[in-house]
């Protein structure tokens, strides 16, 4: 298995919904409208492909200069452990250059793994959730 990495290079709302459903990762998979915004507002999209099949996917918001929010990275049950997500981790930072803040909001189940791969855990964030 040979895993390619690319910048920036589209993707559909379709390939997203998959990915999203594929690992676990609570999205709106099935609006793809939706994620169709989602994709093109996002300022930096690495994703993740075992050759034709898009298979993993890092989304974020950002200034390039002091921060960048990580809103989505998921990889696909089966290829998840494997490192997928943390080259993905590690693409968003070389893009991003290390004058800028790398954030997330964690899903509680991947609470333990982040940590693992260099994030300190903040307990100084807020949040106000959608309502929708």
């Amino acid at each position: 298995m040979t895993i390619t990495y690319k910048v920036n290079h589209p993707i559909s709302a379709q390939q997203l919904a998959n990915v999203f459903e594929q690992s676990g990762i609570k999205r709106p998979y099935d609006d793809l409208k939706r994620l169709q915004q989602m994709i093109n507002n996002s300022s930096l999209l690495i994703s993740a492909w075992d050759e034709q099949a898009l298979i993993g996917v890092a989304r974020s918001m950002t200034d390039f200069s002091y921060c960048c929010y990580l809103s989505d990275l998921a990889v696909i049950s089966t290829h998840q452990e494997r490192g997928v997500g943390k080259k993905l981790i590690d693409l968003t930072r070389e893009q991003i250059g290390p004058s800028c803040n790398l954030v997330l909001l964690s899903a509680p189940n991947a609470m333990s793994y982040y940590p693992k791969i260099s994030f300190t855990a903040a307990s100084h964030a807020f949040f106000i959730p959608r309502t929708n």
